[in-house]
C-alpha cells in the first residue's frame, strides 16, 4: 500500500504540472526572470558575484523545464558514474550557450527555443519508455542527445537575459557568476530528486509505475512545446497589428 502511495504521488505531481500549465499558461515560461530580479540586473552597476550567484541558483531551483528534463536523464542511471558523466555533459552545453549567448551576442528566436527544451523532456521521456527501440528500432546517443539539448537549456535563459538592459561593467564576472550558480542549484536540486528516486526505487512499485510516471513527464514536456508555439504565433500576431497601426497612423498624418 506504501508503495502504491508513493507512486501515484509521483505521478500526480507531473500530472499537475501538466494540468498548471494548461490552466495558467504564465507558468509555462519557465525561463522568464521576475520583476524584482530584472530590476535588481538592469540597476546593477559593476561586479556583484554573490548576489548574481543566488540568481543563478533560483533559477536552476525554481527552472522546472531544467528538473523536468534531469529527472528523465537520471530516472534509470543508478551508477553515480554514469550520473556525473551525463550531468556534466548537460552542465557543458548549458555553460557553453549561456556565456556565448549573453557575452558573444548570440541571439535567437526565444519561444523557439523554449519549445526545444520542452522537446527535450518529451524526448528524454520517450526514450525512457523505450519509445524509439520499439517504434524505429534503434536508440540515439543519449549522451550526445543529453549535451545538444543542454546547448538549448543554456540558450534558453540567455535568450530572456538579452532582453534585459545589462551594463558592460563587471558584465563578465556577473554573467560567470550567474553560471555558477545555476550549477549550485543545479547540485542542490539534483541531490533533493537523486535521493527521492533512490527511495522510490527500493519500493517494489517503481517498475511497474515508471512507464506512466514517464509518460506524465511526457505530458508535461507537450504543454511547454504547446505553450510555446502559441506564444509565438500570438506575438508574431501582435506584432503585425502593431505594423498595420503605426502604418494607418502615419497615412493620416
Amino acid at each position: 500500500m506504501l508503495n502504491r502511495a508513493a507512486s501515484s504521488i509521483s505521478v500526480s505531481i507531473l500530472i499537475a504540472l501538466a494540468v498548471l500549465g494548461l490552466l495558467f499558461p504564465g507558468a509555462a515560461s519557465a525561463h522568464n526572470v521576475s520583476k524584482r530580479d530584472a530590476s535588481f540586473v538592469e540597476s546593477n552597476k559593476g561586479a556583484a558575484i554573490f548576489p548574481f550567484m543566488y540568481l543563478g541558483a533560483k533559477h536552476m531551483v525554481t527552472g522546472y523545464d531544467h528538473l523536468a528534463f534531469l529527472l528523465g536523464v537520471i530516472f534509470f542511471l543508478y551508477k553515480l558514474k554514469d550520473i556525473v558523466v551525463y550531468v556534466s555533459l548537460f552542465t557543458l552545453g548549458h555553460s557553453i550557450t549561456l556565456l556565448g549567448g549573453v557575452l558573444g551576442g548570440i541571439h535567437a528566436n526565444s519561444y523557439a527555443i523554449d519549445a526545444i527544451i520542452g522537446l527535450s523532456v518529451v524526448y528524454k521521456a520517450f526514450d525512457n519508455m523505450d519509445g524509439f527501440k520499439r517504434l524505429f528500432g534503434f536508440e540515439p546517443n543519449t549522451k550526445i542527445a543529453v549535451l545538444i539539448f543542454g546547448l538549448f537549456h543554456g540558450f534558453g535563459l540567455a535568450t530572456k537575459l538579452q532582453e534585459l538592459d545589462l551594463a558592460k561593467n563587471g558584465l563578465i564576472t556577473n554573467i560567470v557568476s550567474f553560471n555558477v550558480g545555476v550549477e549550485i542549484g543545479q547540485v542542490l536540486a539534483l541531490t533533493a530528486i537523486l535521493i527521492a528516486l533512490t527511495f522510490w526505487r527500493t519500493r517494489s512499485g517503481f517498475y511497474h509505475y515508471a512507464f506512466a510516471t514517464n509518460t506524465a513527464l511526457m505530458v508535461v514536456g507537450f504543454v511547454l512545446v504547446g505553450y510555446q508555439v502559441a506564444g509565438y504565433f500570438v506575438a508574431a500576431r501582435d506584432i503585425a497589428f502593431m505594423h498595420g497601426l503605426t502604418c494607418w497612423l502615419n497615412a493620416l498624418a
